[in-house]
């Protein structure tokens, strides 16, 4: 059997170790379904809008609509 060193040899484990804090810092919903920060910031603002059909639903076209 073979025993273990105390100190590992090989890389440095510092990098991944602060690869792992910061994915435990990390929200597991931006894990599963992250959002890129480009669309995020571009995201429009939603504005109200009128019902459909209720703008100028009074004033008559200016021509004659046929179904020809």
């Amino acid at each position: 059997m073979t025993s273990l060193p105390e100190q590992p040899d090989g890389p440095d484990l510092d990098a991944l170790r602060k690869d792992i804090d910061d994915l435990k810092e990390t929200p597991t919903e931006e894990l599963i379904e992250p959002t890129p920060g480009a669309v995020e910031e571009n995201e429009p603002e939603p504005e109200p809008t009128d019902a459909p059909g209720s703008a100028g639903g009074d004033e008559p076209d200016d021509e004659e609509k046929t179904g020809v």
